[in-house]
C-alpha cells in the first residue's frame, strides 16, 4: 500500500507505537490483533474503544496566517529635481489628482500631471518627443489645449496654451516647463509619507515625499522558506483590524520595508507580499491603517472529502503495513484498511472501498 507523507504529521510516538505488534491507535487506547487479512477480527464490548468519532465529508485546507497591515500599492519616492526651500510641504493622507501641486518649492508649486514618461528635461518651443505629447494632453485635459494640435512638437500653439496655464499657478508665463515645475505619474497618487518638511533644503535627488497609488493593499510578511505562496493570483483571506473577513489575491513581492533611520536602519528579513482586496477601496474603509490585520495564505486544499480526526487512524503493522480504522458498531468492532490523504488542523483525509459517511471510528479519550 502507498504511503503518504502526510501522515510524517502524526509524529512520531505514532510510529514508535506500530512497532509494538498487530494494530496500534495512533491515540494509544489499546491494541488489536489484524491477522493477515484486510479486514480484523469483530471485537466485542471489553474492546470498545474509550471515544468515537464519525467520518464526516468536508474540505481540507492546509493554510499560514502570518501578520500583514493595510497600506496603498506602488509606493514610491518623489525626489526634487532641483535645487530649493519648501514653502509648502506635502501633506500625508491627501489624495491628489492631473494639475493639484504635490507641494511647493521656492513658493512655486510642483504640479501633478499624469503620464508614463518621467520629466527629464526642460520642455520648450522646437522640441519633439513623447513628453511634449502627454504635456499636450495634460493641457488639453486641463482645459488650456484649444488651439493645440495634440503631438509631438512642442510647437507656438504649445508655448502659448503653456503660458495660459503658468498665469493660473502664479508663476511667470515664460511658456517653458522646467524639470523642477511638474512631477509626471501614471494616475491619481496618495501622499503616504512627507520626507521633508516645511523650510528644509532639499537638492537634485533628494527625496520630498512618498505617494502610492490610491488601490488598498495588504503587505504581509512571510519566511524565505514560504516562497511558494508569493505567486501572483495566490487566494487569500484577510481579517482586517475591525474583524470583518474579506477575499484578496496576491499581487506580488515588494522590497521588505527598512526600521530605523541613517546608519542605524536594518532591513527586515524574509518576503514582503501585496495582497490586493477583492473589494478594493469599499473593503478598506474605514479601517484603521496602523493596526494589524491577519493574512491567511492557502498552500492546499482538497474539497469534499473524507475525513476523520488524526488520532482515529491506526498504524498497521505486518507484511502489508499501512493504516486502517476501526468501526464501531454497536457493542463490536471491526478493522478495516483505508489509504490517507492530506492532514489540516487535525483532521486526515482517508479513503477506501469500505470508507463511507457517517461510520463510527474509535479514537484515545480527549
Amino acid at each position: 500500500m502507498k504511503r503518504r507523507t502526510a501522515l510524517r504529521t502524526l509524529g512520531a510516538a505514532a510510529v514508535a507505537a506500530a512497532v509494538a505488534g498487530g494494530v496500534v491507535l495512533l491515540g494509544d487506547f489499546g491494541l488489536l490483533d489484524e491477522g493477515a487479512g484486510g479486514s480484523g477480527a469483530a471485537g466485542k464490548g471489553g474492546d470498545l474503544p474509550p471515544a468515537t468519532a464519525t467520518v464526516v465529508r468536508t474540505d481540507l485546507v492546509r493554510s499560514k496566517t502570518v501578520d500583514g497591515r493595510l497600506d496603498f500599492a506602488q509606493r514610491r519616492p518623489v525626489r526634487s529635481a532641483v535645487d530649493g526651500t519648501i514653502t509648502v510641504a506635502a501633506t500625508e493622507g491627501r489624495t491628489l489628482t492631473r494639475g493639484q501641486a504635490l507641494y511647493e518649492l521656492n513658493d512655486k508649486p510642483v504640479t501633478l500631471l499624469y503620464g508614463p514618461v518621467p520629466m527629464f528635461r526642460e520642455m520648450k518651443t522646437g522640441d519633439r518627443g513623447s513628453d511634449v505629447l502627454q504635456l499636450e494632453r495634460n493641457l488639453r485635459d486641463l482645459g488650456y489645449g484649444a488651439g493645440v494640435y495634440v503631438d509631438t512638437r512642442y510647437d507656438e500653439d504649445t508655448e502659448t496654451a503653456v503660458k495660459q496655464w503658468q498665469k493660473s499657478l502664479n508663476r511667470e508665463p515664460t511658456g517653458k516647463v522646467g524639470r523642477g515645475d511638474v512631477v509626471f505619474q501614471p494616475g491619481q497618487v496618495k501622499v503616504v509619507s512627507v520626507d521633508a518638511a516645511l523650510a528644509d533644503q532639499v537638492g537634485p535627488g533628494e527625496a520630498v515625499l512618498t505617494i502610492a497609488s490610491t488601490k488598498p493593499v495588504v503587505r504581509a510578511h512571510l519566511d524565505q522558506t514560504d516562497g511558494a505562496l508569493t505567486a501572483a493570483g495566490t487566494k487569500v483571506e484577510v481579517t482586517l483590524p475591525s474583524g470583518k473577513t474579506v477575499a484578496g489575491r496576491v499581487a506580488g513581492t515588494v522590497r521588505p520595508e527598512e526600521t530605523g533611520s541613517g546608519d542605524g536602519a536594518v532591513s527586515q528579513e524574509g518576503i514582503v507580499v501585496e495582497v490586493v482586496l477583492d473589494d478594493g477601496a469599499r473593503a478598506a474603509s474605514g479601517e484603521d491603517a496602523k493596526a494589524s490585520a491577519a493574512v491567511k495564505f492557502v498552500s492546499e486544499a482538497r474539497r469534499g472529502v473524507l475525513v476523520v480526526p488524526v488520532e482515529a487512524v491506526l498504524a498497521l503493522r505486518g507484511e502489508n503495513g499501512g493504516y486502517g480504522l476501526q468501526i464501531v458498531q454497536g457493542t463490536t468492532t471491526r478493522t478495516i484498511r483505508v489509504e490517507t490523504g492530506m492532514t489540516a488542523d487535525g483532521q486526515i483525509e482517508v479513503s477506501g472501498p469500505d470508507v463511507k459517511e457517517g461510520l463510527k471510528v474509535g479514537m484515545a479519550a480527549s
